[in-house]
């Protein structure tokens, strides 16, 4: 069992330890200690990274046995002592989050009557200190047993920030088990034996083996982001600290970008937003309209100069949408016939329709087309459609005609 020295010392940035054991693993080496002040990802909680000596420490793992396992880029000697040092700018980050989040969970509790059932520490990246992809820090969420209204979640936020603000004293505590279930703990713990506990002065009281700050002040500031309907609950995303003011500049810069555009205040640009939305709709209703008797015109003059029951043309100017209408409106209009029509724009988009009183089988042409010239696709048997498909328009009208059983104009 590897000595924790997080436990007891979160502050602590450097140590030095033997190396136990050496086990080379996928290009890297997986390094047991006989302590370390590298958290293992744990609880909701990221791991630590940092170095061993000159490698890098990029992964921490807790082992049911109570082993840490530093998992690192280079080689180290067993029987050697090695200096490990915490990468703590994202330590510090995940302290304040971590925090941040006993505060917001208590805060709910107390003022709401819900618990949390679930916790979750955005993963920053161990180098750059940034989320996957780039941008401003990921956020963490908690999960509630319970829908929470947006009242409760202003409540519990004020509340949080608060206990921040007043700079209360978070202490790290041991008790048995026991002696913990008398001491007023916001959840019980399923563990036994020795516990640790974290203590934020006269606030929360929970069971956790993270590592946190040593006063609410350094949290800095809890903010709530979205609110979602989670699993009969609620899942509340939070930003702490620093992330919290990265995530204020990315919405102080959209807000700004909006504000140039719409030439409003910031106060009504939520009113002109639902303007510009109920217009927009209103257009495309009535761009809608005008497609709908385009497309019912085109049926028209498609079927008036196309006598048989297959009808195949290359729809040029028309997207996928426009030919799915025309199709439509041309199996109405001639209902023992098998429509098949084609975009001429790149990349090619196909529709295959049925009339009422046809006896072909769309969905099964338009599968014998893709096997023979690529692409993708499928439906039912009164209307199909795929794209991608290779080949010359052409080549396609050609087999359309064959494998509806009759014979191309063209031949």
């Amino acid at each position: 069992m590897t000595h924790r020295l997080y436990y007891t010392a979160p502050f602590r940035r450097s140590f030095d330890a033997e190396v136990l054991t050496v086990e080379p693993v996928d290009g890297r080496c997986h390094v047991t200690l006989d302590q370390t002040a590298f958290y293992p990802t744990s609880g909701g909680q990221p791991c630590d990274t940092g170095t061993l000596g000159a490698s890098a420490v990029t992964d921490v793992i807790d082992r049911e046995d109570g082993t840490i396992v530093h998992v690192v880029a280079g080689p180290l000697e067993a029987g050697k002592i090695v200096t490990g040092e915490i990468d703590w700018t994202r330590r510090f980050d995940h302290m304040q989050q971590h925090t941040g989040q006993h505060v917001l969970s208590a805060a709910f509790d107390r003022l709401c009557g819900v618990r949390t059932e679930s916790f979750h520490l955005g993963q920053v990246h161990p180098t750059t200190h940034t989320p996957r992809g780039g941008g401003p820090g990921p956020s963490s969420t908690i999960d509630l047993a319970r829908d929470v209204s947006a009242a409760d979640v202003a409540k519990a936020e004020d509340d949080a920030n608060r206990i921040v603000w007043e700079d209360r004293p978070v202490t790290i505590r041991f008790a048995t088990a026991e002696e913990a279930a008398g001491m007023g703990m916001r959840k019980e713990s399923l563990r036994t034996g020795t516990l640790r506990l974290i203590d934020v002065h006269d606030y929360d009281l929970s069971a956790c083996g993270g590592t946190h700050v040593e006063r609410t002040g350094a949290i800095g500031v809890i903010a709530i982001g979205t609110v979602e309907k989670f699993k009969g609950g609620s899942r509340i995303e939070f930003f702490c600290g620093g992330r919290a003011l990265e995530r204020f500049r990315l919405w102080r810069g959209a807000l700004a970008a909006m504000q140039k555009h719409l030439s409003v205040p910031a106060a009504e640009m939520a009113a002109s937003i639902e303007r510009m939305q109920d217009e927009a709709r209103a257009v495309q209703r009535t761009v809608r309209g005008f497609q709908e008797k385009l497309a019912t015109h085109e049926a028209q003059a498609l079927t008036a100069r196309s006598p048989g029951t297959t009808i195949v043309a290359a729809m040029d100017g028309w997207d996928a949408q426009g030919i799915k209408a025309i199709a439509g409106a041309a199996t109405s209009l001639r209902p023992d016939a098998l429509i098949a029509l084609l975009t001429t724009q790149s990349p090619l988009q196909i529709v295959i329709a049925r009339g009422p009183r046809s006896s072909h089988d769309a969905a099964a042409l338009l599968k014998s087309l893709t096997a023979r010239f690529g692409g993708k696709g499928g439906g039912q048997p009164d209307l199909a459609q795929g794209g991608g498909l290779s080949g010359s328009m052409a080549e396609l009208i050609g087999a359309i005609y064959v494998l509806a059983g009759q014979t191309p104009p063209s031949a």
